[in-house]
């Protein structure tokens, strides 16, 4: 169950949905290169031309492909806008989601819950970060926002892939994309499953990937330690809610942002930290609204147990855009 991005751009602003989806397409361009190829070299080589492009793209020099056209679009905007705009800070944010795709792509294993953490941070709320700066928008309130939530989105979509990680489907020897997976290394008998928990939360519960492979949702431990992720990720989001309450009330957040200080993340006092924190949430909130799906699948888990191998997992809802208009008109997450 995933919120479709013409929902989210539709909500988003205008000024910025280029942005939006161009950065959106490029995670996507990225989270398949692994699907594509098995080779690690071909990998890292499909790796280095996204950096290459993404660097000529910003040089405005884009390369003639859809999503480097798409985002050299948008940073034209954001320079006709505000003239002088700096897009230092928009590389090195689009360099940190290729990096941390890559260090994970060939299935790498978490060792901790933390390095699950900083993945999704350094992917799904980095994105956000991306898509705040083409506004611009520059908030403590709405990056720390951000930061919880993509954490939250991060590690469902861990927990989302696990089924397929550990079984993946067979190749598609129909598809037209056949000879082009080939000719970028792919394998024809498809990659070996892997199980992709934090490897210290599978010693504590005692999963064991053998019997993951053998015995699917059945296998010890698999659900307790399915739950143990999935509470970091729930904990995110009702960090989450707590802040985005206490900034509808005019207070401080609750808490420090951890990234303060951070590259990207200079405020200085001049920036609006407490009297406009929620106008600035609320500029940025369809962007924010990316989290709305991970939350769902969250509710759906806990009602069946768990137990992430379930076929209902994985259909869709088909109230997802009314509670995308019900969250958005009400600010809520």
């Amino acid at each position: 169950m995933s919120i479709r991005l013409e929902h989210i751009a539709q909500i988003s602003s205008g000024m910025a949905r280029d942005a939006y989806l161009s950065i959106r397409a490029l995670n996507i361009e990225l989270a398949r290169i692994p699907d594509l190829v098995s080779n690690p070299t071909v990998g890292a080589l499909r790796m280095q031309f996204w950096r290459d492009s993404v660097t000529r793209t910003l040089a405005g020099t884009p390369p003639k492909e859809p999503v480097a056209i798409l985002l050299h679009t948008a940073l034209k905007s954001l320079h006709e806008r505000y003239p002088g705009s700096s897009t230092n800070t928009i590389k090195v944010w689009l360099m940190k989601v290729i990096n941390a795709r890559e260090q994970y792509m060939n299935d790498q294993p978490y060792p901790n819950m933390d390095a699950l953490e900083t993945y999704a941070e350094n992917t799904y709320s980095t994105l956000s970060y991306l898509t705040f700066a083409a506004l611009p928008l520059h908030s403590m309130a709405a990056d720390h926002l951000a930061s919880h939530l993509g954490k939250a989105s991060g590690i469902v979509a861990v927990l989302r892939g696990l089924p397929l990680r550990a079984f993946p489907p067979p190749p598609n020897l129909h598809s037209n994309n056949a000879g082009f997976v080939e000719a970028l290394g792919g394998s024809a008998g498809g990659r070996q499953g892997t199980v992709i928990l934090p490897l210290d939360i599978m010693a504590e519960c005692g999963v064991k990937e053998e019997e993951v492979f053998r015995l699917g949702a059945d296998a010890p431990g698999l659900k307790d330690a399915v739950f143990k992720v999935a509470t970091r990720a729930n904990d995110h989001l009702i960090t989450a809610r707590e802040m985005l309450k206490n900034i509808k009330q005019g207070n401080d957040a609750g808490h420090d942002f951890e990234y303060d200080g951070h590259e990207g993340h200079q405020y200085t006092d001049s920036s609006p930290r407490t009297n406009s924190q929620f106008g600035d949430v609320e500029r940025g909130f369809g962007v924010l609204m990316s989290a709305l799906p991970a939350r769902l699948w969250l509710e759906k888990l806990e009602k069946f147990d768990f137990d992430v191998f379930k076929p209902q997992m994985l259909t869709a809802d088909w109230k997802l855009p009314f509670k995308a208009y019900s969250v958005f008109s009400r600010k809520v997450i």
